[in-house]
């Protein structure tokens, strides 16, 4: 009983101190930077963690119950895959708020219609989409109506799927699942002989995972709240942050995994870690 227990606590916390491991922070930051509600943040913390542990669960169970030895060619692919999906998101992140840049000067510099017809132009939103445009507060002259923008037919097309909005923190957590979960297998195999243990020491650490995510995303979700409401200036600079260090850190991970370690090469050289 004591060494079952011992096992639970250590995957628990060993799995909360994954979660902080740099590429794992620095996606849920990009994924996070425009969030401000907690709850939601906490949200996406799971949903990140969920897409983790069934990765973890589905290839570090493989490895245990079948001994399955991983090439070095295809494990440096599957933490290639990291690098990749941080520069998209990198991207992603620091288009969407460059389409707020041309607004942020006009913002103060009104023209002379804004005298009279109230007229002026600014960043405007509807939900996560964000771009500039001639703008009046009068309840008419809004340009186009606001269920025909990017997000409002995307949300039409997927309606039908009521947590799809979580799919993307779900799709980059089961990524990063796959970069670490040879590593983690491997460990439990030199650590724990007996299988059903071993298993359940991937779950416990799973949860662990999710739980660290979590408290992560919500403080990352608090602190950006406060720069909101401190400053909209700061806060759309620490977005453009978020997206501009995944992006960089991405490009690192692609050439350390690709020339240093040798993927793109004759010779690959792969430790799981």
């Amino acid at each position: 009983m004591i060494s079952l227990l011992s096992i639970i606590a250590l995957g628990f916390f060993l799995g909360m101190r994954h979660a902080t491991d740099p590429d794992h922070v620095v996606a849920v930051a990009t994924i996070v930077s425009r969030q401000r509600d907690v709850s939601r943040a906490a949200l996406i913390g799971a949903f990140w963690g969920l897409g983790h542990t069934v990765t973890i669960l589905v290839v570090g169970t493989c490895i245990i119950l079948f001994n399955i030895v991983i090439p070095a060619r295809i494990g440096l692919s599957m933490e290639l895959s990291v690098g990749i999906m941080l520069i998209i998101l990198g991207v992603l992140n620091v288009i969407s708020f460059l389409r707020a840049v041309p607004g942020a000067s006009l913002d103060g510099q009104r023209d002379s219609s804004d005298t009279h017809g109230h007229v002026h132009s600014h960043v405007h939103s509807h939900g996560d989409y964000l771009h500039t445009h001639h703008h009046s507060h009068d309840s008419d002259a809004h340009p186009h109506n606001p269920h025909e923008t990017p997000l409002a037919a995307l949300d039409r097309r997927l309606a039908q799927f009521r947590f799809y909005q979580h799919l993307r923190p779900l799709a980059v957590g089961i990524v990063h699942g796959l970069a670490g979960s040879a590593a983690i297998a491997l460990l439990v195999l030199a650590t724990i002989r007996n299988t059903r243990w071993a298993i359940v020491y991937l779950l416990v650490f799973g949860v662990g995972t999710i739980a660290g995510m979590m408290v992560i995303t919500m403080s990352l979700a608090s602190t950006l709240k406060v720069a909101a409401d401190r400053s909209h200036y700061i806060a759309e600079k620490l977005g453009m942050a978020a997206g501009l260090l995944s992006l960089t850190f991405g490009v690192f991970v692609v050439y350390q995994i690709g020339f240093v370690n040798g993927l793109f090469t004759a010779h690959p050289a792969w430790t799981p870690k």
